[in-house]
């Protein structure tokens, strides 16, 4: 029985509408190989995950290091060196005052986490996030998904969530323009707390970049306003860098492209280049509102993961990771904004760094979304190229490869989609 074969009878995969048909074999850069040696260039780094490469020499050298020394003893029983290597350099590159880290495994526990520090420091319950958003699938992070697609079926979901619209600009839920909308998405905090709340809000969470809601940047002023928000009203502002962060946009963090400071930060996905490792930082004074036995994980703070994710950052910083995903982006920006003069299909571009969404419609005029996002990612996978394709109607085309890509390889990824892509 082949490795598909297994799969299909005992996986469970219940993330995909189907697996992509690759089995892969090794990975190294921007680069997968499959059983058969095909050799595909990789756009989508396991959900913006490989940020310094498949199989980062440095990485797997503080990996393989670590392993050594020994593999588990739980970093909240005992001092373990890795954890606070880590954890002090977390504190050194995140803006603000934030300092005291707790450690995870998955995006979705330290979220988890993130939303009950909100609670016990605040002594409030309830939090607003963002329609069109995405935290996880664990209970309380679909509680505060704002996509149906990925709710449905789970409920009754946590009780004490309001939502307000995104600011996703080309699909505006006021229907206004930028340049005159006086960041009315950012103002509607305001009213969401006086009417959609008891006015007990400990938290309101946002991404920076909207991920899996379709790579939807804010525009300039739109998180300082909110801040502003959140302070008249004690509100902490939760900042999801999940899948933002450790240089995806151009930044090492995507909340440095506005002038706020976090509250309490969420990170996973890029931390560790691919170990399963996640963590939510706050100030000292919101993360010492824990008492001996509040919080606790396991696997949180494994010593080869934090090892891996401290060598992982120290990569990124030597090689000026994130001034060059800024560069390629504007690069590929460049790029696909001549696709979208040549390709109808195309209505927006859009996004930071190497975190990019392509918005395919059926008219530009009446924005209505295309259904051609799958059969597109299908296409460019027999290409050799893989991408990922989200967004709330499932019509984005997203383009998060990892950070070392070099130009020449996005010229292949953008010469397949001007082949691919209806005129």
């Amino acid at each position: 029985m082949d490795t598909k074969e297994k799969y299909a009878r005992y996986v469970n995969t219940a993330f995909m509408r189907k697996v992509q048909p690759v089995v892969f074999e090794r990975a190294r850069g921007s680069r997968v190989y499959d059983e058969a040696g095909k050799e595909y260039i990789d756009c989508f780094s396991g959900i913006a995950v490989t940020n310094a490469g498949h199989a980062n020499p440095d990485v797997a050298e503080a990996a393989k290091s670590q392993m050594d020394r020994f593999f588990h003893c739980c970093s909240y029983y005992y001092y373990v060196k890795p954890v606070a290597d880590l954890a002090e350099k977390l504190a050194s590159i995140t803006p603000g005052r934030l300092q005291k880290t707790f450690f995870g495994s998955g995006g979705a526990e330290a979220i988890e986490g993130a939303l009950r520090l909100a609670k016990q420091y605040t002594g409030k319950s309830e939090f607003v996030a963002l329609q069109a958003s995405f935290h996880g699938r664990s209970l309380a992070t679909l509680s505060i998904t704002g996509n149906s697609g990925r709710k449905r079926g789970g409920g009754p979901y946590m009780p004490g969530v309001a939502f307000m619209p995104p600011p996703y600009c080309y699909r505006c839920f006021f229907e206004l323009e930028p340049q005159s909308c006086n960041l009315k998405c950012a103002r509607f905090l305001e009213e969401t707390v006086r009417f959609s709340t008891s006015e007990s809000v400990a938290g309101f969470i946002a991404e920076p970049v909207m991920g899996e809601g379709g790579i939807i940047v804010p525009p300039e002023g739109y998180f300082e306003r909110v801040k502003e928000i959140c302070d008249k009203y004690d509100i902490l502002l939760i900042v999801d860098e999940v899948q933002s962060g450790f240089g995806r946009t151009g930044k090492m963090l995507a909340i440095e492209y506005w002038d706020v400071k976090p509250d309490i930060m969420v990170m996973a996905k890029g931390l560790a280049d691919g170990f399963p490792l996640s963590a939510f930082i706050a100030r000292s004074e919101i993360a010492d509102s824990f008492r001996p036995g509040d919080h606790l994980s396991t696997f949180g703070g494994n010593p080869i993961c934090c090892a891996a994710g401290l060598a992982n950052i120290e990569f990124l910083e030597k090689n000026h990771i994130p001034k060059q995903a800024e560069e390629k982006g504007n690069y590929l920006m460049d790029r696909l904004d001549g696709l979208a003069r040549k390709h109808a299909v195309i209505g927006d571009v859009r996004g930071k760094g190497l975190m990019v969404g392509i918005e395919l419609v059926e008219d530009r005029s009446t924005k209505v979304p295309s259904g051609l996002g799958s059969q597109i990612q299908d296409e460019c996978l027999e290409a050799g190229i893989l991408i990922g394709v989200g967004g709330i109607y499932g019509n984005i085309l997203r383009i998060q490869p990892p950070l070392v890509i070099e130009e020449e390889e996005l010229d292949v990824v953008v010469d397949c989609l001007d082949r691919v892509l209806p005129l």
